[in-house]
């Protein structure tokens, strides 16, 4: 029997995937167990010496968004290690701008990027519960 695997809209992917596409071109953050409903966290898969991304569970929906607020881009959405969500945890902040973001669809919903969008970052989940970042939006390259 193949293993399977499942993407975090719900494709089915198999084996081969973690062979071919997994190892080249997504990078492992945590096991989806690390991250708790309701919780953001941020990684740094780029070793850049900051958080480049971030992930937020709302129950079995993972979104990925790269840490770079579009008001001002380069500069990070937290205020401190892993503070991405609002204090009561229904909006993503930029709390260096005060700008709040839908947490499905990234979309700016007040502040001063109002109407902009978070870059989202493609995610995916082994058989065994890890998940993996697409690090070609991250980056910016097309050929990792």
């Amino acid at each position: 029997m193949v293993p399977q695997w499942w993407s975090t809209t719900g494709e089915r992917i198999t084996k081969q995937f973690n062979v071919i596409v997994l190892t080249n071109s997504f990078k492992k953050l945590c096991h989806i167990d690390d991250l708790k409903d309701g919780t953001a966290l941020g990684f740094d898969p780029l070793a850049k010496g900051q958080d480049t991304l971030f992930v937020v569970r709302q129950g079995p929906v993972l979104r990925s968004y790269k840490n770079d607020c579009p008001h001002w881009p380069g500069s990070p959405m937290a205020w401190r290690k892993n503070a991405y969500l609002t204090s009561d945890g229904a909006h993503i902040a930029c709390h260096g701008h005060g700008a709040r973001f839908d947490i499905e669809s990234g979309l700016c919903i007040s502040g001063p990027c109002d109407g902009q969008s978070l870059q989202s970052l493609e995610l995916k989940v082994d058989e065994s519960g890890y998940l993996y970042v697409r690090l070609e939006h991250l980056s910016g390259k097309t050929d990792i």
